[in-house]
């Protein structure tokens, strides 16, 4: 354990190691540290890795960066960060993003309260005494009044389920557990399989300077332009004084992206104005904006999404000189805008070179990986390298990494068998106090304008506890049952819960998640900040105190 501190005038733990563990340094746990800190908590994060920077710090595969503009990615809690620190793309790149954090965690010193190379194994409630004990994979305990996860919703790999997986010999990568050394590829025979928004993002950057890149496609995904460009140091300088607009504009926005909807319907508008507008956001629209300031119908009503899908394949067979090719790239099973949309650099382009090959895994099925390569069923290819770009167990899969115990040990894995159920996806019935930052059934969007409500939300609430020496809290079944049922409400009528995705809890290579569920949030930003601030208007008599 580590070393303990004098408690505080107002400690609500004076016999436990600390008022508050947080489990994981990403972006949610340098903020909750950052915010018990301010409040005066007794509080510890644990880290498996060995730096801060969650999704930043694990994925450092080529090509990863955002597809939020950098601006309003970062965190507004401090004037003074806001004028130190200057952004030099759009779209930053994964060690630009990491530099940012690092930038944080120096400016506040934060990585004096984080104890990294400790991965959290089991996390027990003590209903004698109200606490929470977490044991690590070195069999060391703490113990806390309060708990936080910030363990994030995309962090829990999966590789392929395909035989051999593990035969390889040769140099194997899963993107999410890139190395921090160098890679190279040149004159390398490289396979990688996925073709998702991490695929992607790799493939574009690896055909650069590989000696040959066969991707191996299992679903194709609409794809289109990130138009990301350096900021000069005067757009910066401009960009800085537009702040308190950009916020605003994140803040009043569905998603808490810069991108406003387009108020009009597909069907109020011509064939040509339309084809227009989808031109201009496809040729000059950085970002998200075509998915997210599209016609308001496109989200939801079929026809309309089929001639938005069409206009866009139309653009893909415009940009893949083969034919054939570009046909297998044209998503079939999905409409545009139905999964995560990837946004790219010249990703289509990639298949006009020699150096490339798609092969798609529905015709030509992987039958197995061997310690040379991959066997098809129609050939053998002998490769050097093999990148798994291969995607998560979202959402609920980090919990389900963990032991985690609630009341009369139940069990989380349990009790969220078969969909996850939550209260405003920050607490769950039977887990006293337990509160889970980007936990199921929040609203994601742009995560840190996510991470930074939530966040301060869940830490202004364990004050309000400390302030009346309140030592159990716990969401009602009640509570939980209505917001799980308001969750799926709101889902209802997006054609998005229609499809097989991450989003949806799909994921072929996971035990017994091939049934579709809710597991986010679908209701708009500005109304859940508005639900939430209401339960800490009312004092949080919502919850089971004591």
């Amino acid at each position: 354990m580590g070393s303990i501190e004098e408690p505080t005038p107002r400690d609500s733990a004076k016999d436990l190691d600390y008022e508050v563990l947080v489990i994981g340094a990403g972006l949610s746990g340098i903020l909750s540290l950052y915010r018990l800190r301010e409040l005066g908590f007794r509080a510890r994060v644990l880290e498996a890795g060995s730096g801060a920077g969650g999704t930043w710090y694990w994925n450092r595969y080529p090509g990863a960066r955002f597809d939020s503009e950098s601006y309003s990615y970062q965190f507004t809690f401090s004037q003074e960060v806001l004028n130190e620190w200057d952004w030099t793309e759009h779209f930053a790149g994964q060690p630009e993003i990491l530099a940012y954090i690092n930038f944080l965690c120096d400016k506040f010193d934060l990585r004096s309260d984080i104890q990294f190379h400790t991965k959290v194994t089991t996390a027990h409630f003590d209903q004698s005494n109200n606490s929470w004990r977490l044991t690590d994979d070195d069999g060391r305990q703490y113990t806390c009044r309060w708990l936080i996860t910030a363990i994030g919703f995309l962090s829990a790999p999966t590789l392929p389920n395909i035989p051999g997986v593990q035969d390889f010999k040769g140099e194997a990568h899963h993107t999410s557990r890139w190395p921090q050394h160098p890679v190279t590829f040149e004159n390398k025979r490289v396979g990688l399989i996925g073709t998702g928004a991490t695929g992607i993002q790799c493939i574009q950057e690896i055909a650069k300077t590989a000696g040959h890149l066969t991707v191996f496609q299992r679903t194709p995904n609409w794809a289109v332009p990130l138009h990301n460009s350096p900021i000069s140091t005067e757009e910066m300088s401009t960009i800085r004084q537009d702040y308190p607009a950009i916020f605003d504009r994140c803040h009043r926005s569905y998603m808490n992206f810069l991108h406003m909807p387009e108020p009009l319907a597909l069907s109020d508008v011509s064939q040509q104005e339309r084809e227009a507008f989808w031109t201009d956001l496809y040729d000059n629209g950085r970002g998200f904006r075509l998915w997210l300031s599209n016609y308001r119908d496109v989200a939801f009503d079929k026809e309309a999404n089929r001639i938005c899908s069409d206009w866009i394949a139309d653009r893909i067979r415009q940009r893949v000189h083969d034919p054939e090719t570009a046909e297998r790239l044209i998503p079939k099973n999905h409409g545009f805008g139905t999964k995560r949309v990837p946004m790219e650099t010249g990703y289509y382009e990639a298949y006009n070179q020699p150096n490339v090959r798609l092969v798609d895994v529905t015709e030509t099925p992987i039958e197995r990986i061997t310690a040379t390569g991959i066997q098809t069923s129609k050939e053998t290819l002998e490769l050097d390298m093999l990148i798994y770009a291969t995607g998560f167990d979202a959402v609920t899969g980090a919990f389900d990494t963990m032991d985690i115990r609630g009341l009369n040990g139940l069990a989380l894995k349990d009790r969220w068998e078969g969909s996850p159920r939550t209260y405003v996806g920050m607490t769950v019935d039977g887990f006293p106090n337990l509160f889970m930052s980007m936990g199921p059934h929040q609203s994601y969007g742009n995560i840190p304008r996510s991470i930074e409500y939530a966040v301060t939300w869940i830490t202004a609430a364990l004050a309000q506890f400390r302030e009346k020496n309140v030592a159990y809290v716990e969401a009602t079944a009640e509570g939980v049952e209505m917001w799980t049922r308001h969750v799926v409400e709101a889902a209802k009528g997006s054609l998005a819960n229609e499809v097989d995705s991450w989003m949806t809890g799909v994921n072929g290579n996971v035990a017994g998640k091939q049934k579709r569920i809710i597991n986010r949030y679908t209701g708009s930003a500005p109304g859940f900040r508005k639900f939430c601030d209401g339960i800490a208007g009312e004092g949080y008599s919502t919850f089971k105190m004591a």
